[in-house]
């Protein structure tokens, strides 16, 4: 594929590059699904939270990426240790097929551009092996008056997008997504969706909102 490359907000290189990423990692889910020799990608991996996690669970085969310069940089300064590569641009340096399972935390909210989610799934499909794992966390639309009032806002502005889009006071640009739109982004891209699991979360900002974990399989060609 010609090189694409996602647009990634400004915000990951300075003040997104502080935060402290709260989605959490279901060991039980999963080791349901993923083998201890299996070979993980983490896309989005930010500064490395849940590549180490993974290590620690007993993991030895992942690898963490991020279009983050600064995201990448204080990773290798918190876990020396780890594999985590700096890429702005896709495709990935990986070969077809090359990973087991893959890891997509908080990433998509991150992305609220259409194109550049499409674009990332595919290129997650790529390089998962036939029956490969897709384990997802997001965000779904929030429904309290607080997200209410912050998508409104972003609904009327001049640079309008998606709804469920918003800003934050520190410079951030964010996206919630309806659960419809994130199966079908991942059915778009040949994954079955097998299991989901609501729950909560702490935001980058101090709040709790709801999540949602998906995990999906790379469908096998017939």
């Amino acid at each position: 594929m010609a090189a694409v490359r996602p647009d990634v907000h400004g915000f990951w290189e300075a003040e997104g590059a502080t935060k402290t990423f709260t989605h959490e990692l279901d060991p039980a889910l999963l080791q349901a699904y993923v083998s201890h020799g299996a070979r993980i990608l983490d896309y989005g991996c930010g500064y490395g939270r849940l590549t180490a996690r993974l290590t620690e669970a007993g993991y030895a085969r992942v690898v963490g990426v991020d279009p983050s310069r600064a995201m990448i940089e204080r990773g290798l300064g918190e876990h020396p240790g780890l594999e985590l590569v700096h890429q702005v641009e896709l495709p990935l340096r990986e070969r077809d097929g090359t990973f087991d399972a893959a890891l997509l935390f908080a990433v998509l909210t991150c992305m609220p551009d259409d194109a550049a989610q499409h674009a990332t799934v595919a290129e997650l499909a790529r390089v998962l092996r036939p029956g490969g794992v897709l384990y997802v966390s997001e965000v779904p639309i929030q429904r309290d008056a607080r997200n209410a009032e912050r998508y409104d806002a972003y609904d009327r502005g001049p640079g309008s997008g998606p709804h469920g889009t918003f800003t934050t006071p520190d410079g951030g640009l964010f996206r919630h997504h309806t659960p419809e739109h994130l199966r079908a982004l991942l059915d778009d891209h040949g994954f079955t969706v097998t299991e989901e699991r609501p729950g909560t979360a702490p935001t980058l900002h101090g709040f709790r909102a709801e999540n949602l974990q998906l995990v999906a399989h790379r469908r096998v060609a017939a």
